[in-house]
């Protein structure tokens, strides 16, 4: 296949993996691009240290073109993406925040940039900033989507912008490859299709899960991590979302993540607290989601933990090494081209 985004970075096929936290870790970046895709890593649980060692592992696991993201809300995310620069990434992802010094520096040593967006406002800053492409993430999405549906916020996309469009939420064969296209992306960028995969480190329990539940099997509420966000359905979501924000757990949560990003807690509690109380409650938040995300992804915790996921996982029936599905989803892709053309005849 051939699109705007295949030639853009060099990859055989028009597809992403989604940067997701404890899912997206150097194994799996390296299959998607070993495959022919470009695969993203996760760097929101990582501190520098560790997201140097990791871009080093894909470097040693793959000679292919890959990426890695930085969610800029996050503590410890301006560092990360200083190693992801310093590193010389082919590919960066960069989502809630300002990415202008990013595509300034990355485009220094030919590297590309890529924002991740949700409205046609965000789509084209970036687009101002330089980034070489978006992606538009639907409300079908795992995480955070936004209200505007994949079938219109492409398309909304693709009339707003010049530069490439890549689609994700809802997406998960090659029927979804097809539509993507058909709207007028150049590419998509799965993740709950590529968490249930051989290679995906997600916990067996959450595979089985993502495999038994319908497209209906998911929640949508600002009430778990702070932002609009689509999860799993099941008891321990409900919860969590009935109860909303909990201090004294975003209290405990927040000393582990200093403690993973090997930040002083003293220090991150007073920035958090002098930015004012919308920016300190967001980042309760978050210190809560992530400890959640986290038991659920490694541990398989159903009473805890609490696992994003897009309504694309009631389409998920089987777990295939990536290799296979990606083979598997250009041949359906094409198997509709000919079906279309048909129409048309």
């Amino acid at each position: 296949m051939k699109t705007r985004i295949t030639e853009l970075f060099g990859i055989k096929h028009p597809i992403f993996l989604s940067g997701m936290s404890w899912i997206s870790v150097p194994k799996m970046v390296a299959a998607v691009s070993n495959a022919g895709g470009l695969g993203i890593l996760a760097t929101g649980p990582l501190n520098a240290e560790q997201t140097r060692k990791a871009i080093k592992e894909i470097r040693s696991l793959t000679d292919k073109p890959f990426g890695a993201n930085a969610t800029l809300l996050f503590p410890g995310a301006a560092e990360n993406a200083k190693v992801l620069l310093e590193e010389k990434v082919p590919v960066i992802n960069f989502s809630l925040g300002k990415g202008d010094w990013i595509v300034r520096e990355a485009h220094t040593y030919g590297g590309k940039v890529i924002a991740t967006v949700v409205n046609a406002r965000h789509a084209k800053r970036a687009e101002d900033y330089g980034c070489d492409g978006v992606i538009a993430t639907g409300h079908e999405a795992a995480a955070h989507g936004e209200h505007v549906t994949s079938l219109v916020l492409v398309p909304s996309l693709v009339d707003a912008v010049k530069i490439p469009v890549i689609a994700t939420g809802g997406f998960g064969d090659g029927r979804g490859l097809a539509a993507a296209l058909a709207l007028g992306a150049e590419g998509i960028a799965m993740g709950t299709r590529f968490m249930t995969t051989k290679e995906s480190p997600l916990h067996d329990v959450y595979k089985k899960l993502s495999m038994e539940k319908s497209v209906e099997d998911t929640l949508y509420s600002d009430r778990f991590d702070g932002l609009l966000c689509r999860i799993m359905k099941t008891d321990a979501a409900e919860r969590a979302i009935k109860k909303g924000l909990n201090l004294p757990a975003a209290f405990i949560n927040a000393q582990e993540i200093a403690k993973q990003l090997k930040l002083p807690f003293f220090k991150l509690f007073v920035g958090v607290m002098f930015a004012g109380w919308k920016t300190a409650k967001q980042l309760a938040f978050m210190a809560n989601g992530f400890h959640a995300i986290r038991v659920a992804t490694e541990e398989g915790d159903t009473k805890e933990g609490v696992l994003p996921v897009g309504q694309v996982m009631g389409l998920l029936h089987d777990e295939p090494t990536v290799a296979e599905l990606m083979d598997r989803m250009v041949a359906e892709a094409q198997k509709q081209q000919q079906k279309l053309d048909a129409h048309f005849a």
